[in-house]
């Protein structure tokens, strides 16, 4: 990607959304056909699918959702990374483990988790110090922040997680500009400095990731004069989003493409609903396609004041699998859309487990016209072959909340 000597790391970023648009369009037959002809993984994944007729994003929801549960069953047939790596490349120089035990590949002087960008619109430049407190054993995040920061220029100390007070005299001594890490050991540091009457006001920027943000902590660091943003990120993709604004909907990297789906399936929900994310990373080297994250979020409308053009989204908005065991049975989201599917009239449906009497309850609520007098009982218990009581409610009355299976016990 091109540099540009200005607020935007690079040329893509600021692009109208028809050239995004077009690049995509004309890039997904490309990355469906390195993926279904260079790699074991999408071998099977990907065989009834021609890549030609993949030419937009509406298209993509033709392919099957990649989930991780497929990922560590395909790694166990072809490891380490269960075929999703072009075979004939080999480029990985790193091998990293997350909780699964899934295997990710890494690769030196590449930026292969797409941080340089996050860094750069938080205002991280050439020859600053930022001091890396993301761990650095087995798990990618320590060397995806480090990639990121010696993409600008920036020095980087090494500093993994733990021992607060060495973090503290290192930051004082060394002079960190910039802090990298989860959001609240900052805090620990900032506390210890104080304790032991460090001087730690060189550190005026962070950038934060791996877990919440909340109003209170970020309102104490800008009370220290620290600007701390974060980005959404997983260990699979790299870099999914980057909060530019402090409190503003975080912008898609120019890395990848967002859907937002119906939890448990592949279809888009509309306009601003709530739903699970999947992302495909346009990486030849290592195609994952529709990839589930697990999380759910939802599209924000317009573009960002700060000038970049992507599609935005809203922060994390929950877990996708709401899936859950009334009377000794899993009722999960995937049903309750294809209950949904059968009966076009049904504009939104929330499933409610109560405990009555110490014996669970289920309730099914749907959006229907109010002279709606149709019986759904029998459909509805052919597919989720669970007893369950019917209350019909007018249109819009449900919350939008991404709720679908709401477990009150």
């Amino acid at each position: 990607m091109a540099e540009l000597k200005s607020d935007f790391f690079n040329k893509e970023e600021v692009r109208t959304h028809d050239s995004r648009l077009s690049y995509i369009n004309t890039f997904l037959p490309k990355l469906l056909k390195t993926a279904k002809e260079k790699t074991l993984g999408f071998k099977d994944h990907l065989e009834s699918i021609d890549p030609n007729e993949v030419r937009c994003i509406e298209d993509l929801q033709k392919i099957p959702v990649l989930r991780k549960s497929e990922l560590v069953n395909k790694q166990k047939l072809f490891p380490p990374f269960g075929g999703f790596e072009r075979t004939e490349e080999q480029k990985t120089t790193h091998f990293f483990q997350s909780p699964g035990p899934i295997y990710e590949p890494g690769t030196r002087g590449l930026d292969w988790g797409r941080f340089a960008p996050f860094l750069y619109a938080t205002g991280v430049r050439k020859g600053m110090v930022l001091q890396n407190c993301f761990s650095y054993h087995l798990t990618p995040a320590g060397m995806m922040f480090e990639e990121g920061a010696l993409k600008i220029g920036t020095k980087v100390i090494p500093a993994g997680t733990g021992q607060t007070e060495l973090q503290a005299k290192a930051a004082s001594f060394l002079k960190t500009n910039v802090y990298a890490g989860t959001p609240d050991f900052l805090f620990k540091i900032l506390e210890k400095g104080d304790e032991l009457n460090l001087d730690l006001s060189n550190i005026n920027i962070a950038c934060v990731g791996g877990g919440p943000l909340f109003p209170d902590l970020r309102k104490a660091y800008s009370e220290r004069g620290i600007k701390c943003m974060q980005s959404y990120a997983t260990a699979d993709l790299g870099n999914i989003a980057t909060e530019t604004i402090e409190n503003e909907p975080l912008i898609v990297d120019e890395g990848v493409i967002v859907e937002i789906v119906f939890p448990g399936t592949g279809e888009h929900v509309g306009p601003g609903e709530i739903g699970e994310i999947l992302v495909t990373n346009l990486n030849l080297d290592y195609p994952l396609i529709r990839f589930a994250t697990g999380d759910m979020s939802a599209f924000a409308p317009g573009e960002s004041k700060c000038g970049r053009t992507n599609t935005r989204i809203v922060g994390w908005r929950g877990r996708a699998d709401q899936a859950a065991k009334v009377k000794g049975m899993f009722l999960r989201p995937e049903q309750i859309k294809e209950f949904i599917s059968r009966h076009k009239e049904i504009k939104k449906v929330r499933a409610e487990i109560s405990l009555v009497n110490n014996q669970d309850e289920l309730t099914i609520k749907i959006e229907v016209e109010p002279d709606n007098s149709y019986d759904y009982l029998p459909n509805l218990r052919d597919i989720i072959n669970l007893r369950a009581k019917i209350i019909k409610v007018k249109p819009n009355t449900l919350p939008k909340d991404g709720i679908i299976i709401d477990d009150k016990r």
